[in-house]
């Protein structure tokens, strides 16, 4: 039987949980992650082919089935996230292989080139997913929470036919499909003064180490004033990248325009009332190829979804978003 987005997902918030602003923060760091006990992951370095390195966290258990899950983090995320605990704690009740790789910086070490990571960044997600492709005899599934969702969904876009030698279906999870409202939104009221300034607080050390690391990079004095997304990608992110400007960057980027190119099954995933994702910038049906699912409940925030009594548990995401991901394998 299909499992149906309304089963998890369109409950009612809790009333102790009113509004995205709280279905966002307290999820991510109050609510229960762990059906079991705390996970153990094992660390692999690749090495990329412009000679940096991509550290992967391997969930340390034997896996039952032969079917490889992998996440790819949002923003500033990593392996301790609280979706990535929950998406690990799913794969190992459930018999899955799990592994996160982290984009680059991400995984506690500042990477050698001259370049970080971007919400578009297909390219990227073309190596990894080759690589484990390469290391993986059975099906990989493949979710990406937030930056990492849009950038997956671009990735599936831009492979096309070809995406499902590497993976059977592909979820994204609380993803700015569109990096303009995205990055307007957050820049405004409320999200400037809590989620801006949670990541330009980590963002800007690491792009001042990577200065560093290559002095004349950019203008210091330029990133140092920058007090929003706008200004951090228009110094950092669009011109280490090769955009012009954080329009071209925004616009290019963006996998809301090509979801209709996408032809192995994809999932998006986004709650009305995400704080900085904007109702009206989501996409509709007649924007996506038929193989494309959109869900969009009216409760959850950003990447929050939690449930049941206070605190309460956010293990009710992947149960959905990655239970769905499992029909689409031949198990």
């Amino acid at each position: 039987m299909p499992l149906k987005s309304d089963m998890l997902l369109e409950q009612p918030a809790a009333w102790w949980l009113p509004g995205g602003h709280l279905q966002t923060i307290w999820p991510a760091l109050f609510s229960r992650r762990l059906n079991g006990p705390p996970l153990h992951f094992r660390r692999e370095r690749w090495t990329t082919p412009d000679a940096d390195f991509i550290d992967v966290d391997w969930l340390d258990k034997q896996a039952s089935k032969n079917i490889l899950l992998v996440l790819f983090h949002g923003l500033e995320g990593s392996s301790q996230s609280h979706y990535a605990q929950a998406f690990a704690d799913w794969a190992r009740e459930t018999g899955l292989a799990f592994a996160l790789p982290h984009f680059r910086g991400c995984s506690g070490q500042i990477n050698l080139a001259p370049r970080a990571y971007h919400s578009g960044d297909f390219q990227e997600i073309n190596f990894i997913l080759n690589q484990f492709r390469h290391r993986h005899s059975g099906p990989i599934i493949a979710v990406g929470v937030s930056l990492g969702g849009n950038a997956l969904l671009r990735w599936a876009a831009e492979m096309g036919q070809e995406a499902d030698k590497l993976v059977t279906a592909v979820a994204a999870v609380s993803s700015p499909l569109d990096l303009a409202a995205g990055g307007y939104a957050i820049g405004r009221g409320l999200n400037r003064q809590i989620y801006t300034r949670m990541f330009l607080r980590s963002m800007k050390p690491k792009a001042l180490a990577k200065l560093a690391q290559h002095p004349g990079l950019f203008d210091r004095q330029v990133l140092l004033a920058a007090n929003d997304l706008y200004a951090f990608d228009n110094v950092f992110t669009a011109p280490l990248h090769g955009f012009r400007n954080v329009e071209d960057y925004w616009a290019r980027a963006s996998a809301k325009p090509h979801l209709h190119r996408i032809r192995l099954p994809a999932l998006a995933l986004n709650a009305k009332n995400d704080p900085f994702v904007p109702a009206s910038s989501l996409p509709l049906v007649r924007d996506v190829a038929p193989s494309v699912t959109l869900w969009q409940p009216s409760h959850g925030g950003h990447v929050g979804f939690a449930q049941g009594r206070w605190p309460g548990h956010v293990r009710g995401l992947p149960d959905a978003v990655a239970g769905w991901l499992l029909q689409h394998c031949e198990v």
